[in-house]
């Protein structure tokens, strides 16, 4: 039962050590998850059919035209920089300076071609008919990697980063997103309750399967056998 049990904790330490993990690994490929990044309001409201939401934290944001609408998301200089047409198209804009810098989450991580100009005429390429388009945007979320907001002055504390806003244009109306961008903390998405909870649950059932099976095999598996009474003597 001994060497069951050492192999049950082994168990338990790399399913902890893989839950440890991963808040790195998603800082790494995605949002950050000490961040929120909400949306919470639409000036002028969207139309039934047209939604967006945030994905991965900060990273990313999801806008789904359903009903036949067309929808226009303007970039940082306020030029068109995508578009979902009646039809379900999807296309972005060649010439924004947004399709570029959108591909990083940084943008010291890219470089924006000299053909990019914000008030050159829309030069549209369809990139999918599904009606629904992902984009990272820089305006939702913190922009300075390895440092903290000058905001947060207690890590543990769910502090507000900023307001911000993306403008949009929806059946040839002007519409504002307006969300904010929040600090949690670390404390927020750590990982501690779920690896404790993890060894309990592990050795805890194991243990339990273990001793069941000692009562029905009516024994320790590691303990001495007893001894037996001698032999009575042949006459």
């Amino acid at each position: 039962m001994r060497s069951a049990m050492r192999a049950l904790l082994v168990a338990a330490l790399a399913l902890a050590s893989a839950l440890a993990l991963a808040p790195a690994q998603a800082l790494a490929h995605g949002g950050n998850p000490n961040f929120r990044s909400e949306i919470n309001s639409f000036q002028p409201p969207l139309p039934s059919g047209v939604s967006i939401e945030v994905l991965d934290y900060d990273s990313y944001m999801q806008l789904k035209d359903m009903q036949g609408h067309e929808v226009v998301i303007d970039g940082y200089s306020d030029e068109p920089y995508a578009r979902i047409e009646k039809d379900g198209t999807v296309q972005i804009n060649q010439k924004s300076p947004a399709t570029y810098l959108n591909d990083s989450r940084f943008v010291t991580d890219v470089a924006v071609p000299k053909s990019a100009d914000p008030t050159a005429p829309p030069e549209w390429k369809t990139v999918d008919d599904s009606g629904t388009f992902i984009w990272h945007d820089h305006r939702m979320h913190w922009m300075v990697a390895g440092q903290l907001p000058p905001q947060v002055k207690d890590k543990g504390k769910k502090t507000k980063v900023f307001d911000y806003e993306i403008p949009l244009t929806v059946d040839g109306q002007k519409t504002t997103l307006h969300g904010t961008l929040w600090w949690v903390g670390s404390t927020s998405t750590s990982k501690l309750p779920f690896v404790i909870a993890a060894i309990v649950i592990v050795l805890g059932g194991g243990a339990l399967v273990l001793w069941l099976r000692r009562r029905r095999d009516g024994g320790d598996d590691d303990a001495p056998p007893e001894p037996k009474e001698p032999a009575a003597e042949a006459w």
